[in-house]
């Protein structure tokens, strides 16, 4: 065991949650090949296999599944040394690795960027897009130092940090501009567009128009707000949208804007990170910065 390496460690983990040579090594941005070789060498030095490798896809072995385990909680221990240290400096710099969900991510996330490279050149960012539920997962593993997500989360394990309110506006065909604004009985009726299964907006825009899951069959799913813009100017339904997104999804579409009688639609965007964390002090000061780029 004299050869094991953290670096061998990382590229098992990044195979063993993707399952695919060419996705772990773009993750671990390393070549494939090269990466291919340190798994091997690791399974040298262990006298075992970690892999069964078909055609078509790999498995972890029995072996695997556990030392994966065990894996991940050697990687995540050495991360929060890591974070104690970056957190003994008082400042923002190393590397922050920050998530946020589809529906901020385009809209918010530019503005943070560059000021967070404006006024922390030393800071290496790592940026993630995806779901809710993915960011919680890579949260708990230490994968994620925060993420940017709609609240509540209510995760015990997580600091929930209130950063601003934003409401829902209605998106329908240009020709539509000067028809009554439908109330949310009314938009059960009609054709809406809502993001696919695990957006946490669809759920938010389900509620509001007091819907079950499930939707019904003239509702319409789409992968992104863009591609439910699109549509809506299509003339193929309405749609809820975010107020951030407006300016990047609307402005080129055939569509009209409208808002709805209060109480409007509206949620809450907040970031969490975990308590045990020790880099609570940057992160509030990132908090801060998101919190500034959402104003006008």
């Amino acid at each position: 065991m004299q050869n094991l390496t953290f670096r061998q460690l990382r590229y098992f983990e990044a195979l063993a949650r993707h399952r695919h040579f060419g996705r772990a090594a773009e993750a671990s941005s390393i070549s494939q090949p090269a990466l291919s070789m340190q798994i091997k060498e690791l399974e040298a030095t262990l006298g075992s296999a970690l892999f069964e490798r078909g055609p078509r896809q790999i498995r972890l072995t029995g072996l695997g599944e556990s030392f994966a385990v065990r894996v991940r909680d050697i990687l995540r221990s050495l991360d929060e040394l890591e974070d104690l240290a970056r957190a003994a400096q008082g400042t923002l710099n190393g590397h922050l690795r920050l998530g946020a969900i589809p529906t901020v991510a385009p809209y918010l996330l530019p503005q943070v960027i560059a000021t967070l490279q404006q006024d922390y050149p030393d800071l290496e960012l790592y940026l993630r897009e995806t779901q809710t539920q993915n960011l919680i997962t890579e949260l708990v593993e230490g994968r994620l130092d925060a993420a940017i997500v709609a609240l509540p989360i209510s995760e015990a394990q997580f600091e929930e940090v209130d950063l601003f309110a934003e409401n829902f506006v209605l998106v329908r065909p240009a020709e539509d501009t000067d028809l009554p604004i439908p109330s949310p009985e009314t938009l059960r009726d009609m054709r809406l567009l809502l993001l696919e299964e695990g957006h946490c907006f669809r759920d938010q825009a389900l509620a509001f128009c007091n819907l079950q899951t499930a939707l019904p069959y003239e509702m319409l799913e789409g992968s992104s707000l863009a591609t439910l813009v699109q549509m809506v100017g299509a003339g193929i339904g309405v749609t809820l949208v975010p107020e951030m997104a407006l300016p990047v999804e609307t402005g080129a579409a055939n569509v009209s804007i409208a808002r709805f009688a209060p109480p409007e639609p509206a949620r809450r965007i907040g970031m969490i990170w975990r308590k045990a964390s020790p880099m609570a002090a940057q992160l509030n000061l990132v908090a801060d910065i998101v919190r500034n780029a959402h104003r006008p």
